[in-house]
């Protein structure tokens, strides 16, 4: 899911940054006029209406939903450094291959190697209960023995500077509402942090989430050089809001924190890509993705299995149908996404000298549930030429275009120009599975990934089969 706090600002960012990474304006200026490129996305009409019937009635319904559960089934999670992403790659590279796709290969990257190992939180006052936590990605270890303390419940950081004097010697429980992820994300992002500041010897975070049966929820966290590293772990709604109720009785709470977790140095995995090439402009990409890597709770069917196997099934779905794009449609399944897009930004690296080849970024990691329609960044231009593809999309009502469509492992080229696009579903559940246990194949509905995957095959192939690439700073003829 969006590592959103950190990768917020980029929205704002100029559009291009940096000769190195100018774009040829020639190239991305149309010379069609916008009735003419009207007229030649009608012309798409029926191909993408095919795409619908594979998709969503075809030989090919379900498919996606199948391959993901027989995925997550063998594999199950996939924490960046562990052998379960490693088997997942490995799982892909052959399947990929099997499914008859060009150029599969693996490219290989430094990802961050955490394990949470053994963990226990237990409230000794004013009565034993057992507290289920999550320890965040990066935390340390407490000492064998655990930690044993005095609890300070806070509603926010503005909160824990006031009563900073409080805090030392205390593990901090932070009891913050949910007002929505982007804004409630900083607790567990920087949680540790501010507690460190003022002395903490832990904190425990209420989950970020909407809804919660008692469910922590774990994500990575951040440390900083300058501030001592802290234990830190996710506790659910329930445990946070029973110690906030305590604590305003004046209440006193103890609690034992036990954590095993150990950070190794940064090991070896690969971003997986295979695609189907262009027949006229073979140097040119249109990029559809999602990652590979979860957290190690549940089965990351959700985040991002879906998105990840919907951006496979487009492939699939042009191949089955015998189409080849004038542009290459390429695949790319990242690795360490949840560490912050680290194989993403390694991809860009590498393949950022080519950035006025790549047409469109396109990565879906908001789940895959009933699709409402895409989400875009790029110039007024080329948003005009997708709302125009969208409307393809008629037959299964699923025509709307919203903002900010960069994610996590795209938004490297977004920042630069790239037009960015993430498809747009009803997530209104999505918090409730968000990096828990529960995010299993029962959370995952076939029929709504069909359409998932008939939105993705069809903006992805126009796109890549129109004559001219979107533009980007550039008029575009009337």
């Amino acid at each position: 899911m969006k590592f959103l706090l950190l990768i917020a600002f980029i929205h704002f960012l100029p559009q291009c940054t940096g000769k190195p990474l100018s774009l040829d304006e020639h190239q991305h200026c149309h010379q069609q006029t916008f009735k003419e490129i009207k007229r030649e996305i009608a012309g798409y009409s029926d191909i993408a209406k095919a795409i619908i019937n594979l998709a969503v009635y075809g030989n090919a319904q379900n498919r996606s939903y199948e391959r993901l559960a027989r995925f997550v089934d063998t594999i199950g999670p996939r924490l960046s450094g562990s052998k379960n992403l490693e088997m997942a790659i490995k799982y892909m590279f052959s399947v990929l291959q099997e499914d008859r796709l060009e150029n599969v290969h693996l490219e290989p990257v430094k990802v961050p190697h955490w394990e949470r190992g053994e963990e226990s939180a237990m409230m000794l006052a004013p009565r034993n209960h057992s507290i289920v936590i999550l320890g965040l990605g990066s935390s340390v270890a407490t000492p064998p023995e655990g930690i044993t303390a005095e609890v300070l419940v806070v509603t926010s950081f503005d909160e824990l500077h006031k009563r900073a004097q409080d805090a030392k010697g205390k593990i901090v429980v932070y009891n913050q509402p949910f007002i929505s992820y982007e804004e409630t994300v900083k607790y567990r992002l920087l949680g540790a942090v501010e507690a460190g500041k003022v002395g903490a010897v832990a904190s425990l975070i209420r989950s970020v989430a909407s809804f919660s049966i008692n469910s922590p929820h774990t994500g990575w966290q951040q440390y900083q050089s300058d501030v001592p590293k802290i234990p830190t772990a996710c506790i659910s709604m329930e445990d946070a809001e029973m110690m906030a109720r305590m604590s305003s009785r004046g209440t006193r709470i103890v609690v034992t924190l036990k954590m095993e977790a150990k950070t190794y140095p940064d090991t070896g995995s690969f971003n997986t890509v295979a695609e189907i090439v262009g027949s006229k402009y073979p140097e040119q990409v249109v990029l559809v993705s999602g990652h590979l890597d979860s957290w190690d709770v549940g089965q990351g069917a959700m985040d991002d299995g879906g998105g990840a196997f919907i951006s496979w099934e487009a492939l699939s779905l042009i191949k089955d149908l015998g189409l080849r794009p004038k542009r290459t449609l390429r695949l790319v399944l990242w690795t360490a996404e949840e560490q912050g897009g680290v194989g993403a930004e390694q991809y860009y690296q590498l393949h950022k000298g080519n950035i006025s080849n790549f047409d469109i970024v396109m990565e879906s990691d908001s789940g895959t549930f009933m699709p409402m329609g895409l989400a875009f960044t790029g110039s007024d231009k080329a948003r005009a030429i997708l709302k125009e593809i969208m409307q393809l999309l008629q037959p299964i009502n699923v025509t709307n275009i919203y903002e900010n469509g960069g994610e996590t492992d795209t938004e490297y080229w977004v920042r630069d120009g790239v037009p960015g696009a993430s498809l747009r579903d009803d997530i209104s559940k999505y918090f409730w599975f968000h990096h828990t246990q529960g995010d299993t194949m029962t959370v995952q509905d076939p029929n709504q990934m069909n359409l998932c995957a008939a939105v993705w095959t069809v903006v992805s192939y126009v796109i890549a089969d129109m004559e001219e690439m979107l533009p980007r700073n550039c008029a575009l003829p009337q």
